[in-house]
């Protein structure tokens, strides 16, 4: 090694490094002051106001106006918050001029991550209150559940399909608020997948269950205040209903234009394009098909261990649904049907959301697998879902997909005229 020392000529910072330095400091600074104790340095809840107010921010703003000197009982679960987060049942709880007396659940239970067919009571830690299961030993409220409250509140987001339970559970504690002499509140909330596009197939007159409560297409197109409203004129209720409106929702808005925070409805609704895949793939679950549950993307992987998936999927291509794309796949889900084991199936990618409808699709699906596997695939059993006759047997006697889809949209023309008249945006 050398003892000779090199010098290196150093040329001082100019003026723009000098800022870039000062601005450096002022951030490390910021960040120092924002980390002690009592400083948030990010955000813990969301800071600016959504373009929809659902009803629940309506019934804050106004101090909870109509429920005041009330005994409530709140049919909510973890959907049922303001756009900060706080939940319905809290802010009930702790306003002065409301008496919260009683909590029920839906499907899914009171925090929406049970996935189970019988879901006892609970106590809520947040309140102290019973929460009343709404889907174990009965799917309605009893009497003995309503004696202390003078007012049924319903908060829970839907999703937009008929055989969604939670309109079921809001159309069963409808009777029976009706029966007890119970007023009933909806806080309105937006259908996510639009309140425009309607498409069957309609309900049969006397399949009716807890998951067809009415007689309804699959894609209803209406809010669940619409839905209470429809519900209180065609069953004959007579019980008072106020429906606590949205503001600044319009028809024609997908769930990613209100603005507001997504919450999973249940726990294999995970996003906003398995909610618009949802009634086509959905109808078909009931079959021995896997829609994915058990895996990461429910609702956008649909097969079974007995599908080859490049037949199937050059079947469906030939079929040229619009606004979708179909890529063959192998999947394995880890619960559900077909548990552990490998399943051929495609991958289902809306690619045009404007031209995308989930109904042509779900026809395109059972009429392919039909045509493909009329041996293998049960279609019998998604009766149960699909809830049209008519329909069915076009699909089991190998009718084209045009042809089902003629069937399908049998009397919904005359459903639309129907919800008109309830409709409230």
């Amino acid at each position: 090694m050398s003892s000779t020392t090199t010098h290196r000529q150093v040329t001082l910072p100019d003026k723009a490094f000098y800022s870039f330095l000062s601005l450096g400091i002022r951030v490390v600074h910021a960040l120092l002051i924002a980390c002690l104790p009592g400083t948030r340095l990010l955000s813990e809840e969301p800071t600016s106001e959504p373009v929809v107010r659902t009803g629940i921010e309506v019934l804050k703003r106004d101090n909870f106006r109509g429920l005041r000197g009330q005994r409530v009982g709140l049919i909510s679960n973890h959907t049922g918050v303001d756009w900060q987060g706080n939940p319905t049942a809290v802010l009930l709880h702790e306003s002065s001029d409301v008496a919260l007396t009683t909590l029920f659940s839906p499907e899914h239970g009171f925090r929406g991550v049970l996935d189970q067919s019988d879901i006892g009571d609970a106590k809520d830690d947040a309140t102290g209150l019973r929460i009343y299961s709404l889907y174990g030993q009965t799917r309605k409220p009893t009497t003995e559940m309503l004696s202390n409250v003078d007012t049924i509140v319903f908060d829970i987001q839907d999703i937009g399909a008929r055989f969604y339970t939670y309109i079921s559970t809001m159309g069963e504690a409808m009777k029976a608020a009706d029966q007890s002499g119970k007023r009933f509140v909806v806080l309105d909330r937006p259908n996510p997948i639009n309140g425009v596009d309607v498409a069957g197939p309609m309900l049969d007159p006397g399949d009716e269950s807890f998951v067809g409560f009415h007689h309804l297409p699959i894609r209803h197109g209406m809010t669940i205040g619409e839905l209470a409203k429809m519900f209180r004129s065609e069953l004959g209720l007579s019980l008072d209903l106020e429906i606590v409106h949205c503001e600044g929702w319009r028809r024609e808005m997908t769930f990613d234009q209100t603005g507001l925070v997504w919450i999973n409805p249940s726990p294999n609704m995970r996003s906003l394009t398995q909610a618009l895949l949802y009634p086509g793939v959905g109808m078909l679950e009931t079959s021995n098909l896997s829609v994915g549950r058990g895996t990461d993307t429910p609702f956008e992987v649909i097969g079974a261990s007995w599908i080859d998936p490049i037949e199937w999927a050059k079947e469906m291509r030939s079929e040229q649904i619009p606004g979708v794309t179909v890529v063959p796949i192998q999947f394995t889900p880890d619960s559900s049907r077909y548990r552990d084991e490998v399943c051929g199936g495609i991958n289902l990618v809306i690619s045009n959301r404007a031209k995308f409808d989930p109904l042509h699709l779900g026809v395109a699906l059972a009429v392919t697998l039909q045509r493909l596997y009329p041996d293998q695939w049960q279609a019998e059993k998604a009766m149960r879902l699909l809830g049209n006759r008519a329909t069915m047997n076009a699909i089991v006697g190998g009718q084209s997909v045009s042809e089902v889809m003629r069937v399908t949209n049998q009397n919904v023309d005359q459903f639309r005229q129907r919800r008109s008249q309830f409709l409230l945006y």
